[in-house]
């Protein structure tokens, strides 16, 4: 498998996803966000890299990453989208790619990182990503968490086990599916996953 970064923010790629296989599809055909994508094998050249801008699905495509910078904090990168194709989900792929990002945006300069994430699957994935949760909601309720820990963290005001429990209490508190539920419970007084941050 092959993960690159196809562009940075303001002047990413279009990436045409097919709505059938990816949530999120129609978010990777603007222009103004960076992306980075996993694909079953590597891509041979840039002419093959910039097939992509065509009006074709891009078919070797298994998962997508879409981020733009903090409009308020250009120190900041924001991950907005994250999404893998429905046959593929459950083996890593978007954890891997958001590590790529992470560890591609922290050579570029940036300070931090954020993501806000709707569910608790996504929330495990980014924890195990090294994001932790910043203890706030956007206003469509999602958790935001951010790479690396919250400065409030680092001086110790609330210790990681304690802080990774109150977001998942936050998913307990809403209507879930089966598999949720029983994810949540599974999780339950458990520490936060170890993070593939060295």
């Amino acid at each position: 498998m092959d993960y690159d970064v196809l562009g940075w923010p303001p002047d990413g790629p279009k990436l045409r996803l097919d709505y059938r296989r990816f949530s999120y599809a129609g978010k990777f055909v603007m222009t103004n966000t960076g992306k980075a994508v996993a694909r079953e094998q590597a891509v041979a050249n840039e002419t093959e890299r910039d097939q992509h801008d065509s009006e074709e699905y891009a078919d070797d495509v298994i998962g997508a990453v879409a981020f733009n910078e903090d409009r308020t904090d250009a120190d900041t990168l924001w991950l907005r989208y994250v999404t893998v194709a429905t046959d593929r989900r459950g083996e890593g792929i978007g954890p891997k790619l958001c590590g790529l990002v992470r560890d591609r945006a922290i050579e570029r300069g940036y300070d931090r990182l954020k993501i806000a994430v709707n569910n608790p699957f996504a929330y495990e994935a980014l924890y195990r990503t090294g994001f932790t949760y910043t203890g706030e909601t956007t206003g469509i309720a999602e958790l935001v968490l951010e790479y690396p820990k919250p400065d409030a963290l680092e001086d110790g005001e609330t210790d990681p086990q304690e802080r990774y429990q109150a977001g998942l209490e936050q998913y307990r508190e809403r209507e879930l599916s089966d598999e949720e539920a029983e994810f949540l419970e599974s999780r339950r007084g458990s520490d936060p996953p170890k993070s593939d941050v060295v």
